[in-house]
Order: C-alpha cells, then sequence, then structure tokens
C-alpha cells in the first residue's frame, strides 16, 4: 500500500481537498494568467474557497500572482506533473486501461484523467497524450496519415516548439470538408510535418462527392498519387465523430440525417456510420482512405474525448479497425457501462 493510500484511509477527506486544488492548478496551466473570478465560474466554487486555495498555493510556491491574474510558477508545474501521475493512481486509470484493452482487443488504451466535456484542460491533456505517444511511435522513414477535426488540430499544436527532425511523410488521409480550414486534414498534415521535422503532401479534394464524379477525381495523378501514399501509411491518426454531428458536417439532409438516426447510427470515421455494435448502417462517397484500407495499415490510433462521444467511441472501436485508442476517463468509463449494459441485456438504450 502506497503513501496516499494510507493517507486516504487515515484522512479519507483529503481526497476532497486534494482533488479540488489538482483541478485548480489544472484550470490555471491551461487557462493562465487568469482571475480569480474565472476559476471561480470554471470550477463551480465559492469565491471564497477559491480566494483560500489560491493564498496557500501562492506561499507554496506552486503559482505567480500579477495584475493579469495568476499562473503557475516551474515549482507549480513540476508538482502538477506528479498529481497527474497521482491522479491516475486515485482513480486506477491504469485498470480502466486494462479492462478497456481487453473488452475491444485493442493493443493499447492511454486515458487522462477527467472529462473534456466538463473541463477543457482534459481537451489539452487529452491531445499533448496523443502528441506524446505519437513521437514515441513515428520512426525516421514512416509515412503518416491523418485526418481532420479539432482534436486532431489541437494534437498538432500540442508538438514542442523545437522539430523533432524525423524523416517522415506526412499525408491527409481524406478530403476536405469545406470547413474551418483550421481542422481539414491538409492543414493538420503541413502542422504536424512542420513540428516534426519532416515533410508532407496535400490532397486538393473535397472529402464527399457525387458518385458519378468520383471516377473521375480519382484519375487525376496528383490525388491517386497522394491516396497511394496514405494506403502505405505505417501509422494513422484519426478523430471519432458523433453520427448527427458528421451528419450536419457534411451537409446530408434532414431526411437523411432521421433514416441514420432510426438505423441506430451513432458513431463516424472514414465516411462510415457504425451502430453500436460497430455494424455499418451508412456510407458516403468519398475522396481518401476508405475503411478496407485501414487492415494494412501497422498502427491505427483513434483520438477521441468526453462523455458525449461515448456512443461514437464505442461504434468506432466496436468495429475492430482500430489498434490504439487515446480518450479521458469520462468517455471511457460510459464506454465501459455502454458496452457491459449491452452484452447484459442485448439491447441499446441511448439514455445510459
Amino acid at each position: 500500500m502506497d503513501t496516499f493510500s494510507v493517507f486516504r484511509k487515515v484522512v479519507p477527506e483529503v481526497t476532497d481537498i486534494l482533488e479540488r486544488r489538482y483541478l485548480l492548478l489544472r484550470a490555471i496551466r491551461s487557462l493562465g494568467p487568469v482571475g480569480r473570478r474565472s476559476l471561480t465560474s470554471k470550477l463551480e466554487l465559492s469565491e471564497r474557497t477559491v480566494r483560500s486555495d489560491l493564498e496557500l498555493l501562492r506561499a507554496q510556491g506552486l503559482i505567480m500572482c500579477g495584475s493579469a491574474g495568476v499562473w503557475l510558477s516551474q515549482e507549480g508545474e513540476k508538482v502538477l506533473a506528479q498529481l497527474d501521475d497521482m491522479a491516475r493512481r486515485l482513480y486506477d486509470v491504469a485498470g480502466l486501461e486494462r479492462a478497456m484493452t481487453a473488452a475491444f482487443r485493442l493493443k493499447r488504451v492511454l486515458i487522462v484523467p477527467g472529462d473534456s466535456d466538463e473541463d477543457p484542460t482534459v481537451k489539452r491533456d487529452l491531445a499533448q497524450a496523443a502528441a506524446n505517444y505519437l513521437r514515441s511511435i513515428v520512426e525516421d522513414g514512416d509515412i503518416l496519415a491523418v485526418t481532420g477535426g479539432t482534436t486532431l488540430a489541437q494534437v498538432a499544436e500540442s508538438f514542442p516548439g523545437e522539430p523533432l527532425q524525423r524523416r517522415v511523410t506526412v499525408v491527409p488521409a481524406r478530403g476536405g470538408l469545406g470547413e474551418d480550414i483550421k481542422i481539414q486534414a491538409n492543414t493538420i498534415a503541413v502542422r504536424l510535418a512542420e513540428k516534426m521535422g519532416g515533410t508532407y503532401k496535400l490532397l486538393h479534394a473535397p472529402e464527399d462527392v457525387l458518385p458519378c464524379h468520383l471516377e473521375q477525381i480519382l484519375r487525376e495523378p496528383k490525388i491517386r498519387d497522394v491516396i497511394a501514399l496514405g494506403r502505405r501509411a505505417n501509422v494513422l491518426l484519426h478523430g471519432i465523430g458523433t453520427a448527427e454531428e458528421m451528419a450536419r458536417r457534411r451537409g446530408l439532409d434532414d431526411d437523411t440525417t432521421m433514416s441514420l438516426i432510426a438505423r441506430g447510427a451513432v458513431g463516424e470515421a472514414f465516411g462510415y456510420y457504425f451502430n453500436a455494435q460497430g455494424e455499418i448502417v451508412y456510407s458516403t462517397t468519398s475522396v481518401g482512405l476508405r475503411l478496407s484500407d485501414l487492415a494494412n495499415i501497422n498502427t491505427v490510433v483513434a483520438v477521441s474525448g468526453g462523455r458525449s462521444k461515448a456512443w461514437a467511441i464505442l461504434s468506432v472501436l466496436s468495429a475492430g479497425n482500430c489498434h490504439v485508442c487515446i480518450t479521458d476517463e469520462g468517455a471511457a468509463r460510459k464506454v465501459m457501462r455502454l458496452k457491459d449494459t449491452i452484452q447484459s441485456k442485448g439491447g441499446i438504450s441511448h439514455d445510459n
């Protein structure tokens, strides 16, 4: 039994105090410099409690104060890193990782504490965890394929400022959806290549096209070559979207969207919409990698977090095309509850 476990037994209230100050430090790391009122609102704590905790943290040299608000000191950064490790033990995140790895027959699951739906600092931690994992597995000469989305855009920005000097080629796995250019696969491919000191190829094509135009687009040499390069990828990094969200982003009409929902679609990846059992219920005509291409890629990494994404994550992992899942505790715990419910009852309730 470690020291912290002993404290929990003898002084159980230490857990509540530690968790509150841990969340406070994380919020300061994410938002700083930040004012006391903003912290009070974000953490839904009383102003008195926040003021008292900030005074203690300042006295311990963990935060710095100025006219712009408070921010972490170097010592605070070190202590928070240690608290991150302690939080994993406190919430048995390692046990949850093992359970999820076994349940979906994955090679690895990485879970960051917290729920990104409730705390924006968790999404930052999720992106950082994905960036660290990429750094650990991508080798010289590898091809890295990436999709778009807000989470993957944040992953690219989570790499350190100094390029890694890896001879990696980064390619977009999909065409563009015609949305914010910052979250399109082309842009993310460029940023990751810059951060890793590698090169990139761009896919100048929309993701969703009419079937009658697809063959003509795929005959374009530059488009064909980039897709072929993506099919040879050593690592694929992709996000997971909810069925309704992706139907909206793709501009599907209301009738098609309602049909998706009626068929039980809850998650989407690579233009395919899945039900909770991982079965394909609908697919779009898309430019880029298809689901069948994933079988030839050594490491397929899915990144997504937040309880609101639990059904989507469940559906995509159940489809059996991923090797690694990087998520947060809020999503992971709900995913496991949903899977247990489906297995025990043989049915689905979207209220769980």
